[in-house]
């Protein structure tokens, strides 16, 4: 009988992918209790729709500024140590933040500033940290180690942090960003344990090579865009992203006023939601390997949409808190499967030494995604009401699904870049 360790991370994958997958685990605790504590932290200083979509607008804002450089920069130097000391700079932040919230002088605008900063290091973390798992891995392993670093994001992130983050939060409001940052140095210590990963290679599939020591950041920047747009399958795929996060989170963005004052739920309730999306996921975890020998990636990723399409419909007409509960589980098991089938074809496709550019170039479709769909369901929100972008989202998702259903073929279909290569060698 194997082992518990065996079965999560097996003995072929290595013991760096082990050392990755706790620190991106114990990370994501901390990002679990800050993902009900922080919106509850906002609507506790305002009630306007406005700002409380700003708090997430300006954590995830960085990406559309930093973005792409963060990923030139991680195509340049040590990855693993990026990720230390960009998460060291997210820690710092997070003692400031509770510094300012004990001593009583924290208000709005600090609140935001303080998302703001956490958003900049956050990019960096993200953006060098997604391109380590296709350097410790084989690409046949790729599939389940993105499901194993998803599974270690829905339990931490999305069922036990927001509960406890909730409970944190009412017990003062302080101590859940204070844990976070305990979460995060613990994180550093863990992924230091890895060997030093390599400066990306040049040149290994026939790329310019241009990234090399002394050219110009922006030099890379471009390099990486025309790499994308010359490869059809990736460049649709970075816009489906883009097109969807902007309807999912127009409404997402007020959530918490949603399940708060148009549902009922309480702060406990609230993070209840994200517990039922987790459990879900945690369900599309165990089912994962039957479906991907018994259905395509192609229909799996049509269902997946169509499914995102029919749950801000039921949103948009539900009122009873415990029906919301059963479509965020259903989103849960949806979301994990789009989320680990999406992110292996990428890594796939993608080239070792642009994975750091391609991979922000898709980070800035999420968030950038992200920025304008919240921006626009505060709007809407203080405009129409709480369930209006609801319906904005159902009907902007559904004209999106129209749009990309053939062209999801051609994704799936697509050789990854090292069967290229294999192919051009004498």
């Amino acid at each position: 009988m194997p082992s518990i360790g065996e079965l999560v991370a097996p003995r072929r994958m290595g013991r760096d992918f082990r050392w990755l997958l706790a620190s991106s685990w114990t990370s994501n605790v901390g990002d679990g209790v800050a993902l009900a504590a922080a919106p509850l932290l906002i609507a506790s200083m305002t009630s306007s729709p406005i700002l409380v979509a700003a708090g997430a607008i300006l954590q995830f804002l960085p990406w559309l500024v930093f973005g792409l450089h963060a990923g030139a920069i991680a195509d340049r130097f040590d990855r693993r140590r990026l990720v230390m000391v960009a998460n060291a700079a997210r820690a710092v932040v997070l003692l400031a933040l509770c510094a300012f919230l004990i001593t009583g002088v924290a208000n709005i605008w600090i609140v935001l500033a303080s998302a703001f900063l956490y958003g900049t290091a956050e990019v960096f973390v993200d953006t060098a940290g997604s391109t380590l798992l296709p350097m410790l891995l084989k690409p046949a392993d790729l599939g389940l180690g993105n499901a194993r670093l998803q599974a270690g994001y829905l339990v931490a992130n999305q069922f036990a942090g927001p509960p406890l983050g909730a409970f944190l939060f009412a017990a003062g409001h302080a101590w859940p960003f204070l844990l976070e940052a305990v979460c995060v140095s613990l994180a550093i210590v863990l992924i230091s344990r890895i060997a030093r990963t390599p400066i990306p290679p040049r040149d290994a599939t026939g790329t310019t090579g241009s990234s090399a020591a002394g050219t110009k950041v922006h030099t890379d920047i471009a390099e990486g865009l025309r790499w994308l747009w010359r490869n059809p399958p990736v460049r649709m795929l970075v816009l489906i992203i883009l097109l969807f996060n902007v309807t999912w989170a127009a409404p997402w963005g007020v959530l918490v006023l949603y399940a708060t004052e148009h549902l009922h739920m309480g702060a406990v309730g609230y993070g209840m939601l994200t517990t039922a999306s987790a459990t879900g996921g945690l369900l599309a975890t165990l089912s994962f390997g039957w479906l991907e020998r018994h259905v395509s990636f192609a229909t799996m990723m049509r269902v997946c949409l169509s499914l995102e399409v029919m749950m801000h419909l039921a949103f948009a007409l539900t009122t009873q808190g415990w029906i919301a509960l059963l479509i965020m589980f259903v989103f849960g098991f949806y979301a994990f499967v789009w989320g680990t089938i999406s992110t292996t074809v990428r890594q796939r496709l993608v080239p070792h030494e642009l994975q750091g550019r391609v991979s922000s170039v898709n980070s800035v479709g999420v968030f950038g995604g992200m920025v304008i769909g919240q921006a626009l369901g505060g709007v809407i929100a203080q405009t129409w009401g709480l369930t209006a972008p609801w319906w904005f989202a159902f009907a902007g998702a559904a004209l999106t699904l129209l749009f990309v259903w053939r062209p999801i073929s051609q994704i799936v279909s697509a050789r990854p870049v090292l069967d290229e290569v294999q192919a051009n060698e004498p």
